[in-house]
């Protein structure tokens, strides 16, 4: 296992739609190594989730998890999971906005609308299917880290670039506000 490099906002392997990985590339070491290196990246960087394009990979896998998170402290738990080869599709209208940031593009943040109910299919790491509802901001982080494997960032969902801040004048000029709107909308919908 290793942390690997992530690639920023230019490269490349960021703007392309990463390629499915069948059942035996996934049963692969190559691949399973490929997961457990997502998993330290992640863990190292203090993310809630990375895809492999991130680390130069255009493979359709990303993890995600949420536990004490010093980035995201007002984020729901989400337990380490393995996504491969995602499909993921709202359930209804309503919208959230999030301010979101990336760790492909370093020390930026801004506002975007996410669905608040999806619907996510995928293989965890085994192999294994799995079809899930996911609600509030952890939908909104399987949405962001599977727009990263269709090539897209954050920034191409920010409808208001005045929203755009670096994490210091968050810190000193957005957070408190965010936190409040956004734990309101946690303890509403409840993820």
């Amino acid at each position: 296992m290793t942390v690997r490099e992530i690639v920023t906002v230019g490269h490349p392997v960021l703007r392309e739609r990463a390629r499915d990985v069948t059942i035996d590339e996934l049963a692969t070491p190559d691949v399973q190594r490929l997961i457990d290196d997502l998993v330290d990246t992640m863990r190292a960087a203090n993310g809630a989730g990375i895809a492999a394009n991130q680390i130069g990979v255009p493979l359709r896998i990303t993890t995600i998890e949420v536990n004490d998170n010093p980035r995201y402290p007002y984020k729901p738990r989400i337990p380490l999971t393995v996504v491969v080869n995602p499909v993921i599709e709202p359930l209804d209208d309503e919208l959230v906005e999030i301010n979101e940031g990336c760790l492909s593009v370093p020390n930026l943040r801004g506002n975007v609308m996410r669905h608040v109910n999806v619907r996510v299919r995928y293989l965890d790491r085994d192999g294994a299917e799995h079809d899930e509802i996911r609600r509030g901001l952890t939908a909104g982080t399987f949405q962001h880290e599977c727009d990263h494997l269709d090539g897209m960032l954050f920034l191409d969902r920010v409808t208001d670039p005045t929203t755009f801040t670096t994490w210091e004048q968050f810190e000193r000029f957005h957070r408190a506000a965010f936190v409040e709107r956004i734990s309101e909308f946690v303890r509403r919908v409840g993820s």
